[in-house]
C-alpha cells in the first residue's frame, strides 16, 4: 500500500515538473507593431489621408485568423490641449452661451479600433485603467464658469465628445482590427482634412480572454509643408511680420477689387 502511495507521488511530481518545464519553454505572447507612414505632411490641397497599423502576434497560440482567441485594441492619440464646452441658454429672448466648462489635458484627436466591441474584450475596470473607448476617456474639467455638479459634468462631457465625433476627430471603430492570418493583423485610422499637427501616439493592446497580455507603442508625426508651413512659422516665430503681410496684402486686394468694380 505505501509503495503504491510512493509510485502515485512520484508520478504526479513528475506531471507536475514536466507541466512547469513546458511552461517555461513556452515563450509568452508579444507584440510587433509599425505604420504604414510616420510622417504625414499637410498641405494647401490636403483632403485626409489614411494611416495603416499592421503587425504580429509573437508566439501566437491561435490555430486561424477567425479562432477568437485574441483580441487587438489600437488607439490614435492627438496632442493634448484644452477644450472649452459652452452651454447656450435662453435669455431675454435670445440665445446666448451662459456655462462653460473647461477640460484640460484632452486629446486633440482620439480614435480606438479594435477586433470587436470593447465591452466584449475586458472588463470596465481594465478599460477604464488604460484609457480604452469614449465611456473610459479621460477628460479632467479645469475649470468652469458658476460652478457645477457631477450631472453638468457628464453633459458637457457627453458635449465635447459628440463634437469632436461630428468634426470626425473622435472616432470608434468595434471592428476597425482585422486578423489576416493566426498572428498578422491590420487596421487603418482616416485622418480628416482638419486634423490637427503635431506628434501622435498609437498604442497597441492584446487582449485574450479579457486579460490584457502585450502592448506596444509607436508614433507618427503630423506637420505642414509649402505654402501653409510658410505661413504657419511666420505666424508663429514672427508675428509683427505676419500682420503686417496681412495687412498689406488685404490693402492690395481691396485696391484691385476697387479697380476692378470701378471699371464695370
Amino acid at each position: 500500500m505505501m509503495r503504491r502511495v510512493i509510485v502515485i507521488l512520484a508520478t504526479a511530481l513528475s506531471l507536475i515538473a514536466a507541466t512547469a518545464a513546458n511552461a517555461q519553454r513556452t515563450p509568452p505572447e508579444g507584440l510587433q507593431t509599425d505604420l504604414s507612414s510616420h510622417e504625414v505632411l499637410i498641405e494647401t490641397n490636403f483632403s485626409g489621408v489614411r494611416v495603416i497599423i499592421f503587425g504580429a502576434v509573437d508566439n501566437s497560440r491561435q490555430p486561424s485568423a477567425d479562432s477568437g482567441l485574441y483580441d487587438v485594441v489600437v488607439t490614435l492619440r492627438g496632442p493634448d490641449e484644452t477644450i472649452v464646452a459652452r452651454r447656450k441658454e435662453r435669455v431675454a429672448g435670445l440665445w446666448v452661451n451662459n456655462r462653460a466648462m473647461a477640460f484640460r489635458d484632452a486629446p486633440s484627436f482620439y480614435a480606438v479600433l479594435s477586433t470587436r466591441p470593447l465591452a466584449d474584450i475586458a472588463p470596465p475596470p481594465v478599460l477604464r485603467k488604460y484609457g480604452l473607448g469614449f465611456e473610459s476617456l479621460a477628460l479632467i474639467p479645469a475649470h468652469s464658469e458658476n460652478g457645477y455638479d457631477g450631472e453638468d459634468f457628464a453633459l458637457f462631457r457627453d458635449a465635447v465628445i459628440q463634437l469632436k465625433r461630428e468634426q470626425k476627430l473622435y472616432v470608434e471603430a468595434p471592428s476597425g482590427v482585422d486578423f489576416v492570418g493566426r498572428s498578422l493583423f491590420r487596421g487603418a485610422f482616416d485622418l480628416p482634412a482638419n486634423v490637427p499637427t503635431g506628434e501622435f501616439t498609437a498604442d497597441i493592446f492584446l487582449f485574450s480572454g479579457g486579460r490584457l497580455l502585450s502592448v506596444d507603442e509607436t508614433r507618427v508625426t503630423i506637420g505642414k509643408a509649402g505654402f501653409g508651413q510658410f505661413v504657419h512659422a511666420t505666424a508663429v516665430g514672427s508675428p509683427l511680420l505676419y500682420g503686417v503681410g496681412a495687412v498689406v496684402i488685404a490693402v492690395i486686394s481691396g485696391l484691385i477689387a476697387s479697380a476692378m468694380f470701378r471699371k464695370y
